[in-house]
């Protein structure tokens, strides 16, 4: 609530206490004073006789102290002509005496005590008072359900879930999802594919809740979001297209320790609560406020499961490389989400490599099938990396410099191999090229990730969407707090 809003307060001196306080006991003598003084009002948080003696006013519900921010008791406020003019909190003898010009005030009682949080802040009721009072700030729609509705089934007949049950985005639970960030809720984060809706911060915030999200995760879904509705990426044209595309969300940086992503094994798969409900909230923002829904703007003829969500985090600690984060431009120690348009994973088996050479070709061979073994230079691709074949490449000083490049070395196919008609196969590039080669990925395309887990001599390619300008790039975005 903005200050105007505020409900004024008597003009004088204003303290909030409660009984349930050491600080507040040790200056009632101090309240007798003011009150002596003049003008003194008392809001008391938990017993209404206290301090006993005098004129206190009632604020066991707590919306004084809710509208008027009080997040530690005592606080003093002087108020003139119902605005409030100077604060305090705790004991502070020169504050005291400076705010209300009492020159002996206190006199008997330490110099300093440090006051004891406020209800109106207390986790217990900050939530409910934030619905109570201030839920009203609050601009998406309320819906309201018949008695008999089933939260769950309603919001599948309301045509807002993905195919999977959502979380009821009831008003507390989108508060508490909006103190994950600092950004103010009507803040437009962005316009969102297909139909250029203007998405705010509360609007994500409501898509986050329903994706089952924690409000410390929901800074890396602001980011996601920005980073889809961009031209770079292309979110409409990765809906519209028939492949089975989809975005696919890599994280970098400290914010992965911090809220517990799963970068080790079972990486791409279930279990781990914050990749799976972080890029399915960017899926519901692109269904629920944008309108992308399968069988309308979104004509995928296979899809993949990852357009549900495909989320995960990069094992930088464990990695003989630096981030891909870094690759794309990042600083050092700075968090972020790139977004890739990206198909399913695909395993890459090599059990038998010990050497790096051996290992980049069954790499290459492996890659050369995406999309399909004849089509080049349109598609990028991610090559996960895991542990046991990354020491392959790491024991022998290779850097993912080199292996990058060497790939690409790998991956120049004689055009004879690739025109169509060649090898019994109508699809391939037309018979005019005349290059003696081609590169499969366009210089840049092959971005490369460690992560998975350390048993299994094993990685994963996943292959991307057209690119250029009529396709989608690699988006990165810082996340923001």
């Amino acid at each position: 609530m903005t200050d105007s809003a505020r409900p004024p307060l008597p003009s004088g001196f204003v303290v909030f206490v409660k009984r349930d306080c050491p600080t507040c006991e040790l200056v009632v003598p101090v309240l007798q004073e003011l009150a002596n003084l003049g003008a003194l009002t008392i809001f008391s948080q938990d017993d209404p006789n206290f301090p006993s003696g005098m004129k206190i006013r009632d604020d066991r519900t707590l919306e004084n102290s809710w509208r008027h921010s009080i997040e530690a008791v005592p606080t003093l406020i002087v108020v003139e002509g119902g605005v409030e003019r100077s604060r305090t909190v705790g004991w502070e003898r020169a504050e005291w005496k400076a705010l209300t010009g009492a020159a002996n005030l206190g006199s008997g009682l330490p110099d300093f005590r440090p006051g004891c949080g406020s209800l109106s802040v207390d986790p217990q009721y900050a939530l409910d008072l934030a619905v109570r009072f201030g839920g009203g700030a609050m601009k998406s729609r309320r819906v309201r359900f018949a008695p008999l509705e089933d939260e769950m089934e309603a919001a599948f007949d309301r045509g807002w879930t993905d195919g999977l049950p959502v979380v009821p985005p009831s008003e507390r639970r989108v508060l508490a999802m909006l103190q994950g960030t600092s950004r103010k809720p009507d803040e437009v984060v962005a316009v969102v594919p297909p139909d250029l809706i203007e998405c705010t911060v509360e609007k994500v915030a409501v898509n986050a809740v329903m994706a089952g999200c924690r409000p410390e995760y929901f800074p890396v879904v602001l980011a996601a979001v920005e980073a889809a509705c961009t031209e770079q990426f292309n979110m409409h044209g990765l809906l519209a297209t028939t492949m089975p595309a989809g975005p696919v969300i890599i994280v970098n940086g400290p914010i992965r320790r911090a809220i517990g992503m799963n970068s080790g094994g079972n990486v791409f798969g279930q279990g781990n609560r914050a990749n799976a409900t972080i890029g399915r909230a960017l899926q519901l923002v692109i269904r629920n406020v944008g309108g992308g829904r399968p069988g309308e703007v979104d004509r995928a003829a296979f899809g993949n499961p990852g357009k549900l969500s495909f989320c995960f985090a990069e094992d930088e600690e464990g990695s003989p490389w630096g981030p891909l984060s870094a690759d794309l431009g990042a600083e050092s120690g700075v968090s972020t989400v790139t977004l890739f348009p990206g198909e399913g994973p695909r395993i890459i088996v090599d059990q038998l490599s010990r050497e790096p050479e051996s290992l980049a070709r069954s790499y290459a061979a492996n890659l050369r099938t995406l999309i399909h073994p004849k089509l080049v230079m349109a598609f990028d691709c991610i090559l996960a990396i895991g542990p046991e074949h990354a020491r392959v490449f790491s024991e022998a000083g290779w850097t993912k410099e080199r292996l990058v490049a060497r790939l690409h070395e790998l991956l120049m196919i004689p055009t004879t191999e690739l025109v169509r008609g060649a090898g019994g196969m109508a699809e391939g590039v037309p018979p005019e090229v005349s290059a003696p080669a081609l590169p499969k990925f366009r210089p840049g395309g092959i971005l490369l990730v460690y992560c998975g887990g350390d048993a299994g001599l094993f990685s994963t390619m996943i292959g991307g969407w057209v690119t250029g300008e009529v396709g989608s790039q690699p988006t990165l975005r810082e996340i923001r707090s």
